[in-house]
């Protein structure tokens, strides 16, 4: 009878191997990551006689994108998880070492354990395919180097007098490959994201970088739910009380990147957009800390951003209780 249980499988990820635990305790194969040894790994997952009950993997900067995104391919519920959580599961274990063989078998024996939460599908959404990781990916180099360009600029105003022309031509550079990837976003909504990306823009305060970073980096928006895609954020209020103690709810993890942007449309939304405009005043009216307001703030505008996408209705101000602008 044991024979005709689910086998829940962990692999750890690094950017030139793959390690396969079948099980908890089970047995560790390792394979290239690459597309060979993504095709090697699926063979021997599906050329079991068992049935595989899900395959988990640590999300690790990108390397396990095209190894998940094959397993999916081909049927397999996969979930990626973070590397923090992944790690937190492994101590709660009892699982202190860490190796990649050690790795591998603490994830299968976490997707043991989430295959038998009630919340499954929210680990197991459908990965973004090869459109969304090329818009992804220029998203994050753009990111990348404005980072760099920032940097620059401090070492500009810091530096000396003999460093001044190259940190000059560092800077143009850096602005040059800037304009060469603003160019090559713009191409990439154009051509594959161009509705959603004006449904977003439609909403005072969503501006096109705020709304490329949600389309890019948020796949998930419109698929959660309210409470859902808050957490996933990081903009979801965490209770912290214990016994007696009565603490004061906070926000923690979730995506910065896509924090960051929502949380520059908010501030711009609390000012243009009347529905965020009202709420945010009426927070400030009741007492509220202007930092807790704004939190507030912007998780009212991805709730909304939430529910045009996955009604695919457009913004409007009746639904919040205020006149159309005619």
């Amino acid at each position: 009878m044991n024979d005709l249980q689910p086998i829940y499988a962990g692999i750890d990820v690094s950017k030139a191997s793959l390690e396969l635990a079948m099980g908890a305790q089970g047995t560790v194969l390792s394979f290239s990551n690459d597309p060979a040894g993504h095709k090697a790994l699926l063979k021997a997952l599906t050329g079991l006689q068992r049935t595989i009950g899900l395959v988990v993997l640590e999300s690790t900067g990108g390397y396990e994108f095209e190894c998940a995104l094959c397993l999916q391919t081909a049927g397999l519920a996969v979930a990626v998880v973070p590397s923090r959580r992944a790690r937190d599961f492994a101590r709660a274990m009892g699982r202190l070492a860490k190796t990649d063989r050690i790795d591998a078998q603490g994830l299968a024996h976490m997707a043991s354990v989430l295959a038998l939460g009630d919340d499954l599908a929210r680990y197991t959404a459908a990965l973004p395919g090869a459109k969304q990781l090329a818009l992804r990916a220029l998203v994050v180099r753009r990111r990348q180097l404005v980072q760099m360009q920032v940097a620059e600029t401090h070492h500009l105003n810091t530096g000396i007098a003999t460093a001044t022309k190259s940190i000059r031509a560092m800077i143009k550079a850096i602005g040059t490959q800037i304009r060469h990837v603003e160019q090559e976003i713009a191409q990439q909504v154009q051509s594959h994201h161009q509705a959603l990306t004006e449904q977003l823009c439609a909403v005072k305060g969503v501006g096109l970088r705020t709304a490329t970073t949600l389309v890019a980096e948020l796949p998930e928006l419109g698929k959660l739910s309210r409470r859902g895609i808050s957490a996933l954020v990081g903009v979801a209020p965490m209770n912290h009380d214990s016994g007696r103690m009565r603490g004061k709810r906070v926000i923690y993890g979730g995506r910065a990147s896509v924090r960051a942007v929502l949380y520059m449309a908010t501030l711009v939304a609390t000012k243009h957009n009347r529905v965020i405009k009202v709420f945010y005043q009426r927070l400030l009216a009741a007492g509220k800390p202007k930092r807790l307001a704004l939190v507030a703030c912007m998780r009212k505008l991805l709730i909304i951003l939430n529910a045009m996408v996955r009604d695919a209705q457009s913004f409007s101000f009746a639904k919040h209780g205020l006149p159309e602008i005619t």
